[in-house]
């Protein structure tokens, strides 16, 4: 029997990924007209493009879902040690053709994932390359914007704060559904939409 006082959760953990495919209304792009400036431009830049936002939300549920223990940190490191790498790319100007379709193709595989939990075994193996490559793109974006701000340093601070924030909410929407098949196959497949939609908007 299921405990009525946990269906406002459920509830809201499919409502928030539904709403994903809502966020599709806004630009595409958080890498297009933006000025980088200090704090405040570098918290609300990843906050500002549906793609980025619904690919770090992704890698906290993701994290949330995984099936084992000791591979619960495996998630968020493979980002994020992409995204380091990305980041001192774009600092020193190496290009990265394709960032933004990258980060639009996780979303897709990303929602693909949570879909099918597909995060145990040898079957999940192709996640954490998919987080890697999403990491190294959002990386890229950020530190190719960095050096032009007025306060580096500030704008760095601000992006990395918006992207655990992110990554928390999606901590939390994925604990909730992730005993829960329904809901958890709901937010995959709204988050897989959400991505295809950009990705035929781009």
């Amino acid at each position: 029997m299921h405990d009525p006082r946990r269906v406002p959760r459920l509830l809201a953990a499919i409502l928030g990924a539904l709403g994903g495919t809502v966020l599709v209304a806004a630009p595409a792009s958080a890498h297009v007209g933006h000025g980088a400036t200090g704090f405040g431009t570098g918290f609300l830049h990843p906050l500002t493009g549906p793609d980025h936002l619904l690919a770090m939300a992704a890698v906290g549920i993701v994290a949330a879902t995984w099936r084992s223990d000791r591979t619960l940190w495996l998630a968020p490191a493979a980002f994020l040690l992409g995204m380091v790498g990305g980041g001192v790319a774009g600092l020193v100007g190496v290009p990265l053709p394709g960032a933004e379709l990258l980060i639009v193709a996780s979303v897709i595989l990303l929602g693909i994932a949570i879909a099918a939990a597909v995060t145990d075994g040898a079957d999940s193996a192709w996640v954490l390359p998919i987080l890697a490559a999403a990491g190294l793109a959002h990386g890229h974006a950020h530190g190719a914007e960095a050096p032009g701000a007025a306060h580096p340093a500030l704008y760095i601070g601000g992006f990395v704060l918006a992207t655990a924030f992110v990554h928390l909410a999606g901590v939390g929407v994925g604990t909730v559904v992730r005993n829960r098949q329904l809901a958890r196959v709901t937010v995959g497949a709204a988050t897989a939409t959400a991505g295809v939609l950009l990705l035929v908007g781009a």
